[in-house]
């Protein structure tokens, strides 16, 4: 079985796979998580990220990492504050990257995607048919102790959704705090993001501060940053606000969407400033990202930035999977994914997501 390789920090919600150019996000944040401050971004102050003179000598280490690779990425919503609370898996999302290196398929898998959750001998736990969020709190959960170990449900997780899509394992996941997906848009100078509909935050202001929780709950007061249709370049606190906005038209798939989109767009960013193949702009990133990343495993972000440094932005599928909502007894209870979508997961385990994609043209998000 193939390596595996975890890239874990457990505070806030964001998880960003920093496998290689370190790119790839998805997010959620919960109330208790502190506000950014006003822009230009949350966080400790980041100095963007300025391409070297000259490009030679480039480094040899990754040199040896070959693909096909398959890269798990998980929005984890903690929660530190509430007493008891386990990490839920809020926002999944599942890179392919081709033999090559230069190309791959990006999709997201709904968090409430009802799958069998096998048992787990590191904590006891038995197994069962769950929402797909629940197998990291399943996972997480340390016998005897109200604490919950995000690594260890993480793992559990992964074992969940290998055994859904039908792959021997993944090759890499990360997780990478609130602030530290800030800190990574704002190092690489912000983020330019073709806006697709019309999105108003439910939970930041137009200068980034947080809004105000309703008394007695049911949501927030306040005036509310807007995010307009066109290409606009977002710094650190809007590019997290924008893409985890699920109160919008197509609820969580467009949630789902925008996260695929701004993945894209922060590899855009790097690649086109030549990041991968420089290791001394790696090492800013990851000085910028500081104390939300802990890496552990046999290889080196700057290791796997070298290997990943000829991947092509413009040459990865976006790849939306649609499904539906399930009810027992008039209660809903989860989603299931259409047959279509289904069938897409039954491709690539095949290593035949292109053909599939030919017939399926609508699955792709332009």
């Amino acid at each position: 079985m193939r390596t595996r390789k975890l890239l874990f920090a457990a505070i806030g919600a964001v998880v960003v796979l920093l496998a290689g150019v370190g790119i790839v996000i998805v997010l959620r944040s919960g109330p208790d998580e502190p506000a950014p401050a006003a822009v230009p971004s949350a966080g400790r102050p980041a100095v963007p990220y300025t391409p070297p003179a000259s490009a030679d000598p480039v480094p040899s280490a990754g040199t040896d990492i070959t693909g096909p690779l398959d890269l798990l990425v998980v929005g984890v919503d903690t929660r530190v504050s509430i007493p008891d609370w386990q990490p839920h898996a809020d926002a999944v999302m599942v890179l392919h990257i081709d033999a090559g290196l230069k190309s791959g398929y990006l999709y997201s898998l709904p968090r409430d995607l009802r799958v069998d959750v096998p048992a787990f001998a590191a904590n006891g736990y038995g197994g069962g048919r769950r929402k797909l969020t629940e197998a990291m709190s399943a996972g997480a959960k340390v016998p005897g102790t109200d604490k919950a170990d995000v690594a260890q449900g993480y793992e559990l997780l992964a074992r969940t959704i290998s055994d859904y899509v039908g792959i021997d394992g993944f090759d890499a996941g990360a997780i990478l705090t609130f602030s530290g997906l800030s800190r990574l848009t704002d190092a690489l100078g912000g983020v330019t993001l073709k806006i697709d509909q019309k999105v108003v935050s439910q939970h930041r202001r137009p200068d980034g501060t947080a809004r105000t929780l309703r008394s007695g709950g049911g949501g927030y007061v306040g005036p509310q940053a807007t995010y307009l249709p066109g290409t606009r370049k977002l710094v650190g606190w809007q590019a997290i606000d924008y893409a985890r906005q699920r109160y919008t038209a197509g609820g969580d798939y467009t949630r789902q969407r925008h996260q695929r989109q701004l993945v894209r767009a922060l590899l855009t960013q790097a690649m086109g400033a030549g990041l991968p193949a420089d290791q001394a702009g790696v090492q800013t990133i990851l000085v910028a990202l500081g104390d939300t990343l802990v890496f552990s495993g046999d290889r080196s972000p700057i290791e796997y930035a070298y290997a990943l440094r000829d991947l092509d932005p413009s040459r990865l599928t976006l790849v939306g999977l649609p499904g539906d909502s399930v009810s027992s007894n008039g209660r809903y209870i989860g989603e299931q994914l259409t047959p279509t979508g289904r069938g897409f997961l039954k491709a690539m385990a095949a290593s035949r997501p292109g053909p599939y994609l030919e017939d399926h043209p609508e699955l792709i998000n332009k």
